[in-house]
């Protein structure tokens, strides 16, 4: 079975989708990155990253209610589906095992 392949932006919307949970829509998503990591990122990336993983069946997305604060325009909310957050799972596991092989004094030496 091939393994999910998420790059790093997908990974960390994905993650930022499964942390925002019901109030996960492109604004808060980018919103979100941007206060979490101090790291710029456009709202259209972000649009664009959600397609795709949309596309690979990570994310699914529904339009939530229309609000006031939006002059009456609905938001489109995303979930993580069974597919991500599998794919999130082996990110992790994978990332924890090239962890593990670096040596403690390496890591000591680091100061981590």
């Amino acid at each position: 079975m091939k393994r999910p392949y998420l790059g790093e932006l997908e990974e960390i919307v994905l993650l930022t989708v499964a942390a925002l949970q019901e109030q996960a829509y492109c604004a808060s998503i980018t919103q979100t990155i941007e206060q979490q990591m101090g790291r710029s990122v456009s709202f259209p990336t972000v649009h664009t990253t959600l397609q795709r993983l949309t596309e690979k069946g990570f994310v699914s997305s529904q339009m939530g209610g229309a609000t006031a604060e939006r002059g009456g325009r609905q938001k489109r909310l995303f979930t993580v589906t069974a597919a991500g957050q599998r794919a999130l799972i082996e990110c992790r596991h994978l990332r924890n095992q090239l962890w593990e092989q670096i040596p403690n004094q390496v890591i000591r030496l680091w100061g981590v």
